[in-house]
């Protein structure tokens, strides 16, 4: 099952997210459902892209 947007999402995604992360979680759930073909393991795959974007979005990068 595809989300084809981000109304299409669980309620339990679309509460706790923001809508630039709700897109994140879209794009690769949809990518990942494509690749295993396992909703579960789809999940995982998205949750774990939207934990790296996060720990990424929160870092600070420092050009010296």
């Amino acid at each position: 099952m595809l989300y084809k947007s981000n109304e299409d999402l669980p309620l339990e995604i679309r509460t706790r997210l923001s809508e630039a992360y709700q897109d994140l979680y879209r794009a690769a759930f949809n990518s990942a459902i494509d690749w295993y073909g396992e909703a579960s393991k789809a999940h995982k795959v998205a949750l774990s892209a939207v934990k790296m974007q996060s720990a990424m979005d929160k870092s600070v990068f420092v050009w010296g």
